[in-house]
């Protein structure tokens, strides 16, 4: 049996297809529904209507496919902004979908359940609107915490300067608090971190296989965030493995990552394809 959900987030749009618990295939539509967030709080009526059609599509794609209507969800930019709703109200009207519009807590429980399926360690699930940090141990959640800083957000806030970028990145990363991941096995989810294993390899293609499983340093992201910084958006686009629909967040994402493992001790975080989409399925109790 199949079935299928779509995540909507600050700046993509991605479908899942699984079959008998298994995750068929996913597609992503980059339509930055957070842009401009940062400094309005609020969702632009062009950037509503671009990734309410993305779901369209996807949910018209799902039901060809035999998937079913599929399960929408959304997350930091739905939820933190003040025209939220005008988002949900125009997926109605389009599709006659409602969408599960999830708390930070929820996105980090699903985000864990995904990667981790029940294991312990914690997982990093940078977004574009925010970013959750949720840990696990002996099958218990020990600590989570959602804050809102995201490469969109980065993006909108500073740009690619470097010390504006990292002034926003210090001043977020506070507000985890006293954490200690030197002794956690640490995931990456999302399109950040599945991004930049791709640049880690050079992929002329992407390939999730590949992707799954790649373990990124923090020496390693220190010096990709530097080298990232360092050239302009078009020459980031002709960098092997680069996703030329985030070229333009992608240095702040890394600069963002590279600051969690050093502030927290953790030397590296494994990339997992698994994430917040087969965690949302499975915490509704739809897959094992």
């Amino acid at each position: 049996m199949k079935i299928s959900a779509i995540d909507v987030g600050s700046n993509s749009v991605r479908l899942m297809v699984m079959a008998d618990g298994k995750t068929l295939y996913k597609q992503i539509d980059t339509t930055r529904l957070g842009e401009g967030i940062a400094n309005s709080g609020v969702l632009l009526p062009e950037a509503i209507e671009r990734t309410a059609r993305a779901v369209q599509l996807f949910a018209a794609a799902a039901e060809l496919n035999g998937a079913g209507t599929p399960y929408v969800f959304a997350t930091a930019a739905v939820r933190s902004a003040s025209n939220g709703r005008d988002f949900t109200a125009r997926v109605k009207q389009l599709t006659g979908i409602d969408v599960d519009v999830i708390s930070g807590e929820e996105e980090a429980a699903c985000g864990l359940a995904g990667a981790l399926r029940g294991r312990d360690g914690g997982i990093i699930d940078l977004g574009g609107a925010s970013t959750e940090i949720t840990v696990q141990q002996s099958g218990k959640k020990v600590y989570s915490k959602s804050v809102n800083v995201g490469t969109v957000r980065l993006f909108d806030r500073a740009g690619q300067d470097k010390a504006a970028l990292q002034a926003e990145i210090d001043k977020r990363i506070a507000e985890y608090g006293k954490l200690d991941l030197s002794a956690v096995d640490m995931y990456g989810v999302g399109g950040t971190a599945t991004s930049l294993a791709a640049l880690y390899h050079g992929l002329e293609k992407y390939d999730p296989k590949v992707v799954d499983g790649t373990a990124l340093t923090a020496e390693w992201l220190g010096a990709e965030a530097d080298m990232l910084l360092s050239m302009t958006v078009e020459q980031r686009k002709q960098v092997k493995g680069m996703d030329v629909r985030r070229a333009d967040v992608i240095a702040g994402g890394c600069l963002l990552l590279y600051n969690i493992l050093r502030a927290f001790g953790a030397k590296h975080l494994t990339v997992s394809e698994s994430d917040n989409l087969e965690g949302y399925v499975i915490l509704k109790g739809l897959v094992k």
